[in-house]
C-alpha cells in the first residue's frame, strides 16, 4: 500500500478520535447525582424544603450536580436510611431529631417538655452554642450536619375524646415515634406508646388499633388524620426539629466548589423551611378548626407534670442537655 493510501485510511480514525474528544469536552465530566431521603410525604414542609435545596443545587451547578429526592419513606424508615448513609447507599437525609438522638443522645434535649411554646421559640434556640455542639458531635458518627429545620409543635389527636387530664390518655394506645424521650413521657401517664409508621397511622386510627396520636399539625393535615380522629387537643408539649445530614464519605468525595454549592443551598432551604412552617401553623390550625373539635388545654404543663418529671429524672443529668435547656431559657427570657 502506498504512503498516500495509508494516510487516506487513517483519516476516518483521526476524525473519529477528534469527534470523541470534542464530545467529551462538551459533556460535563463531573456530573453527579446525590440521593436524599426522608420519611415525610410530598406535601410536608420538610419535603418542600428538600425540593428548594435540590432546585438550588441544580441551578448553581449548571446541572452538573443534582439531587434525587426520596420522600415518604421510599427507602425505608429512618433507621434504615441512617444505615444506608453509613454504607454509602444514601448520600443525605432530612432526619427527625428523634431518631438522630439514637446516634447523638444529647439531641433528646430538644424534646424537653414545654421548653418552647412555638416554632419561633424553638428556631431561635437552634443558634445556641449547645444546639450547635449537638450538630458538631455527629461528625464522630460519620455524619456531617448542616443544621436544623422544624415541623410544628406536638399536640394530641384522639379518635373519641378530647384530652383534659391524664386519665384521658391512660391505658390508651398512643402512636408515638419510637425513641426514648417520647416513650418515657407517655409511659409516665400510663399510656400505651405504640410505634406505627406514619403511612400506617390513618388505617390504624380507622380500625381502632390506635386511640390517639402524638402529632404536629403539618403531618396531621397533610396525612388527613382528622378524617378518622375528630378531637384535637392543643398542648405544644414538645418541639419537633429535623436535622439535615450528609454522609461524610459523600462529602469527602465532593470538590470544594461542590461543597460550597451544597452548603449555601442547604442553609437557604432550611431557613425557608422554618419560615414556611411558622406560616403553616396558623393555616393548618384554621383548616382543623373548620373540620373537627379543637380544644386548647391551657394548663397542659401542670396537667402533664408527672410525665415532665419522668423526662427530667431520666435525661436531666446529661451535661449538654442541661446546657441546652439553660441557654434556651436564658435566650427566651432575654426577649
Amino acid at each position: 500500500m502506498t504512503t498516500t493510501a495509508r494516510q487516506a485510511n487513517r483519516r476516518p480514525l483521526a476524525l473519529t478520535l477528534l469527534s470523541a474528544s470534542l464530545l467529551a469536552i462538551s459533556t460535563p465530566l463531573l456530573a453527579k447525582e446525590l440521593r436524599l431521603g426522608m420519611i415525610t410525604p410530598p406535601q410536608h414542609i420538610w419535603t418542600q424544603s428538600a425540593e428548594q435545596f435540590a432546585d438550588a443545587v441544580a441551578e448553581r451547578s449548571g446541572g452538573e450536580l443534582t439531587v434525587a429526592l426520596f420522600p415518604a419513606g421510599q427507602l425505608g424508615d429512618e433507621s434504615a436510611m441512617f444505615s444506608q448513609m453509613e454504607t454509602g447507599l444514601l448520600d443525605m437525609g432530612i432526619m427527625t431529631a428523634a431518631l438522630t438522638s439514637q446516634r447523638e443522645p444529647s439531641m433528646v434535649g430538644w424534646f424537653t417538655p414545654f421548653l418552647f411554646s412555638s416554632v419561633e421559640e424553638a428556631a431561635k434556640a437552634a443558634e445556641t452554642d449547645a444546639a450547635q455542639q449537638m450538630l458538631a458531635n455527629l461528625e464522630s458518627k460519620g455524619l456531617h450536619a448542616f443544621g436544623y429545620t422544624f415541623a410544628g409543635m406536638r399536640h394530641i389527636l384522639m379518635r373519641d375524646t378530647r384530652v383534659e387530664g391524664v386519665d384521658d390518655v391512660a391505658r390508651k394506645n398512643m402512636r408515638i415515634i419510637p425513641f426514648a424521650a417520647m416513650n418515657t413521657w407517655w409511659r409516665a401517664m400510663d399510656a400505651r406508646p405504640t410505634p406505627i409508621s406514619l403511612p400506617d397511622v390513618y388505617q390504624a386510627l380507622q380500625n381502632r388499633m390506635l386511640d390517639g396520636v402524638d402529632i404536629d399539625l403539618d403531618a396531621l393535615v397533610g396525612s388527613g388524620f382528622y378524617e378518622v380522629a375528630e378531637h384535637l387537643t392543643l398542648t405544644s408539649h414538645m418541639a419537633f426539629p429535623a436535622v439535615s445530614v450528609m454522609s461524610q464519605a459523600t462529602r469527602a468525595a465532593l470538590s470544594d466548589e461542590e461543597r460550597q454549592i451544597i452548603d449555601e443551598a442547604m442553609e437557604e432551604a432550611l431557613a425557608w423551611g422554618i419560615e414556611a412552617q411558622i406560616e403553616a401553623e396558623q393555616r393548618n390550625l384554621a383548616t382543623l378548626q373548620e373540620a373537627i373539635d379543637v380544644f386548647i388545654l391551657e394548663d397542659a404543663e401542670s396537667v402533664f407534670a408527672p410525665a415532665n418529671q419522668a423526662f427530667a429524672d431520666r435525661f436531666g443529668d446529661h451535661p449538654l442537655i442541661q446546657a441546652f435547656q439553660q441557654q434556651s431559657a436564658e435566650l427566651l427570657d432575654a426577649e
